[in-house]
């Protein structure tokens, strides 16, 4: 009987501590999720990787000096459901990035949102939100 108290609250406790890494990977409290931010610039280059897949896409700043910004999508996994792939974007593209930016004000996004997308310069959406 003692044994099998032993191996239930052991189960339990596990089962409590192995949620907490998981959450903390798919929270977004590094990002300002009350706000977008909207950019122009180049894509230099795509992952269409797990766990999110990732866009490198160059802007030109005010004063002339690029800035190398990262966005992070869902998976690619996700995002085949949705219809895209690998070739869903292609360095030296063109594009307008919308995204929720980085709260520490590194150049990052994250454009798992309604509201996010990648989209060309003519307005054709390229990469976005398909659920």
């Amino acid at each position: 009987m003692k044994n099998k108290l032993l191996t239930f609250l052991g189960v339990l406790l596990s089962l409590h501590v192995v949620p907490d890494p998981v959450s903390a990977h798919h929270g977004k409290g590094a990002f300002d999720m009350d706000s977008l931010t909207t950019l122009k610039g180049t894509v230099t280059k795509f992952e269409f990787i797990n766990p999110h897949a990732l866009i490198y896409v160059d802007v030109v700043g005010d004063k002339g000096n690029v800035d190398h910004w990262i966005a992070e999508s869902s998976s690619n996994n996700h995002l085949s459901r949705g219809g895209y792939d690998k070739n869903s974007l292609k360095p030296g593209e063109q594009v307008t990035v919308t995204g929720h930016r980085a709260k520490n004000g590194a150049y990052g996004l994250e454009l798992q949102c309604k509201e996010c997308l990648i989209a060309d310069l003519q307005g054709k959406v390229l990469l976005g939100y398909y659920f």
